[in-house]
């Protein structure tokens, strides 16, 4: 199969601080960077037929070939539920990990992180975050958000916490198979593909950028390998992945998802 290349190039108005990001993806990717030369991004992507991560003054963002939505990061849900977690609330994720000061997570799927954000501020400092995320583009446009978005400036102190959640640019099953077991309290498994849950603004363009692995025995046997307390599902309540890999289920009514758990102590 032929795989599509990425490229960077800058905003429409590059200033020396787009220029400097834009050389900072280039040699972050290893990609060529295409001077933009007043063109649209359309042009350069069909010119070039890559895939485009853009240098704009306060983001990147990633535009796959093909797609007119660009993916970027954003806090998304995250921003509410922090803000229920801090006040003592529940949040249904936490309890289905059981997430607690000093834990630590391996997110398998993490997406735009907005899980993998609130689990970082329930285990604190002595705590660990991991995320994986297959697609180095997507990877790359997650790992530099949670490291500059103004948390501050958007009125959300609590979420600067999230720059100490680490990423790793790598297929779940193959990271998962580089550690020892029992290296996580917690493994956690979204597989947001498997049907439309998540009605985030910036849902679809993650669809479209993001690597689409399925759940396969592999995945859960190494995920209880490397989990030391719970093996926890995040799927819609229709997906068959419950049933077919002994989670216990835990009902949600009227709602789109459910969680599941394999307790392994």
């Amino acid at each position: 199969m032929f795989k599509i290349k990425t490229i960077t190039t800058t905003g429409g108005r590059p200033d020396a601080l787009s220029l400097e990001k834009a050389h900072f993806v280039q040699e972050k990717l290893n990609v060529d960077l295409i001077p933009r030369n007043k063109q649209s991004l359309k042009k350069i992507a069909e010119t070039h037929k890559a895939n485009i991560i853009v240098a704009a003054k306060h983001r990147y963002e990633y535009i796959p070939f093909g797609a007119t939505e660009p993916f970027f990061f954003h806090p998304s849900s995250a921003a509410f539920r922090i803000k229920r977690v801090v006040r003592g609330e529940k949040d249904t994720f936490i309890e289905a990990a059981q997430l607690q000061e000093g834990s630590t997570l391996l997110d398998c799927t993490l997406g735009l992180a907005t899980d993998s954000m609130i689990a970082m501020e329930v285990v604190g400092e002595s705590g660990r975050v991991v995320g994986c995320e297959a697609n180095a583009n997507v990877a790359f446009i997650v790992e530099q958000g949670l490291q500059n978005y103004d948390f501050e400036a958007e009125k959300l102190p609590q979420l600067s916490n999230m720059r100490k959640i680490e990423v790793v640019s790598m297929n779940a099953v193959d990271y998962l198979a580089t550690l020892p077991d029992n290296h996580f309290d917690v493994v956690y498994l979204d597989p947001m593909f498997e049907e439309t849950i998540e009605e985030s603004v910036n849902f679809k363009p993650l669809r479209n950028a993001g690597v689409h692995d399925e759940v396969q025995s592999q995945w859960i046997e190494q995920a209880k390998r490397v989990a030391r307390q719970r093996v926890v599902l995040k799927a819609h309540f229709r997906s068959p992945l419950f049933e077919q890999y002994q989670f216990e289920r835990l009902l949600r009514p009227n709602t789109k998802f459910h969680f599941g758990v394999i307790e392994l102590t």
